[in-house]
């Protein structure tokens, strides 16, 4: 059976180019424990088409990102806080 200092070593061998599948792949393995994430990883991909309103919304958004009309969610936890 495997120890935490196993993988430790086994980490430490990896090529610098295989670095990030691992993280990717120890991080799933990790969120498969949490049933809400698990829940959305698992969830089926959404198939309905896409309606006018919707396509409206996005292209109204995507006009406000290019054009600087935004607000991070740093400010608005400043906002909240402040």
């Amino acid at each position: 059976m495997a120890t935490k200092e196993d993988l430790h070593k086994l980490i430490d061998d990896l090529p610098e180019d295989e670095i990030q599948a691992a993280a990717r792949y120890l991080q799933r393995l990790r969120d498969r424990r949490d049933p809400v994430l698990a829940a959305l990883l698992n969830a089926p991909e959404d198939d309905e088409p896409e309606t006018d309103h919707e396509r409206q919304a996005v292209a109204e958004a995507m006009a406000d990102l290019e054009a600087g009309r935004v607000v991070t969610s740093d400010e608005i936890l400043d906002e909240l806080e402040g």
